[in-house]
């Protein structure tokens, strides 16, 4: 026999840590190869670790609720040794060839991260973009980043970490002092209101966040945080998109086995947009621009829950409309029934949300970060509208439809935030009933 140490695998880039939220088999149960053992989450997404061998759950190492590091050790595997098993030598004690796989792995985990690009900074300090990002913003120092135990992999400091350190801070009677800034340094931003006591009455419901909750207030509230939000709305009449859909849908379904939602549609005309405007694909590092080359839409997705989450459609302009529709469906229902990979939430460059699904006219979505603006598309709805023709002005029933689009008022202004939204317009609102599916 041979022992086999489950360790908790790579889940993409800039994922360092899960928490367990439970364990599909006990200590003493028989795994098969391949059998997910444990369900993880990570501050993207839930999904399963599988084993990638077959043996007995001997040791579990990481309960339910405990956080695990990426390349750590979760739970202890008795599997059947010697020459019959190539894939587990007895010698797997001594020569230690999982730490070693382990090691690999973490140190591409690793590759992302960057030395902080302050002149006077004369530590070791490694850091992630996202850290790397809050710290600019917060205009924290060398001295005070020192001061701070990191609970990440090789105790690096985390996101959690830094937040943890703005807050108490910000709340703090009296901040260390800094050096005086020249006046061109980045002034510090304001300190996190103090929140407003609430009273419970008689009666009154307490009902804790679940994880995901929380997740998603910290994110929310950090990127009101970092970006200065600025929305524009837009009335687009996308009758022709509706009469092309209704022509479609049932050709889509026949032909491929899918449904044709209006999602594509926008991605479509927002892929076109966005390679109009480069300059809206792009993300904010400290006082850098970064212009994404790859254009990865994010696609807000409601949950069972009441919970949501962002599935990412890689690579959109290289998608066909049916090939787009192929794409969303999958991940709606993987989201929809907690089947989502890490992967597939991680890399957004920019984010569609639908809150005309709910019959809302429109909104004002907030950034996720690190992207610097989100489109919201609203309920369509028919209207009496004037229609231009070549002979005269009519009044005729219209398919209408809000837009709204939040951006970044750091790196996008009006005229960039404006013409973008007008030229997604253009492209619905002159919709080709032609365009092949």
């Amino acid at each position: 026999m041979a022992e086999y140490k489950l360790l908790l695998p790579s889940m993409g880039e800039g994922v360092m840590e899960a928490t367990i939220i439970s364990w599909l088999f006990k200590e003493g149960d028989t795994v098969n190869e391949d059998d997910s053992v444990v369900e993880i989450a990570t501050d993207k997404v839930d999904s399963d670790v599988p084993t990638p061998v077959s043996g007995k759950i001997v040791k579990i190492l990481k309960n339910k609720d405990e956080v695990a590091k990426v390349g750590e050790a979760i739970a202890i595997l008795e599997t059947e040794g010697g020459a019959a098993s190539p894939s587990v030598p007895e010698t797997a004690k001594t020569e230690a060839p999982t730490p070693q796989v382990s090691a690999q792995e973490i140190k591409e985990l690793e590759q992302p991260l960057q030395k902080v690009d302050v002149s006077d900074f004369s530590g070791d300090l490694y850091l992630s973009p996202l850290v790397k990002s809050i710290v600019a913003q917060e205009n924290i120092s060398e001295a005070e980043l020192k001061t701070i135990k990191g609970s990440g992999l090789e105790n690096r400091i985390t996101k959690e970490d830094i937040l943890a350190f703005v807050a108490n801070r910000s709340s703090a009677p009296a901040a260390a002092p800094v050096s005086a800034p020249t006046p061109t340094a980045t002034p510090a931003s304001t300190p996190a209101p103090t929140p407003v006591p609430v009273t419970v009455g008689s009666g009154d419901e307490i009902i804790q966040m679940d994880r995901v909750r929380k997740i998603i207030a910290d994110a929310m509230v950090n990127s009101k945080r970092i970006s200065p939000h600025v929305t524009s709305f837009i009335e687009t009449d996308v009758t022709n998109v509706v009469k092309w859909r209704n022509k479609n849908k049932n050709i889509l379904e026949k032909r491929d086995g899918e449904k044709l939602t209006f999602m594509p549609i926008f991605v479509r005309a927002v892929v076109k947009a966005i390679q109009d405007f480069p300059m809206i694909n792009v993300s904010v590092d400290g006082d850098k621009i970064i212009k994404k080359k790859n254009i990865n839409i994010g696609m807000a997705t409601a949950t069972p829950d009441g919970n949501l989450i962002v599935p990412v459609i890689k690579n959109a302009d290289q998608l066909s409309l049916s090939g787009l529709a192929k794409a969303i469906n999958d991940l709606a229902y993987r989201a929809r029934n907690k089947k989502l990979r890490p992967e597939d939430t991680q890399g957004a460059t920019y984010t569609i949300s639908n809150v005309g699904s709910f019959g809302n006219l429109m909104g004002t979505p907030i950034i996720p970060q690190p992207q610097v603006a989100i489109l919201a598309i609203g309920a369509i709805v028919k209207k009496p509208a004037v229609v231009e023709t070549p002979e005269g002005d009519l009044i005729g029933i219209r398919q209408l439809m809000f837009m709204s689009h939040s951006y970044d008022h750091r790196v996008v202004d009006g005229s960039l935030g404006g013409m973008f939204l007008k030229h997604v317009h253009d492209y619905l609102q002159n919709w080709d009933l032609e365009t092949e599916i």
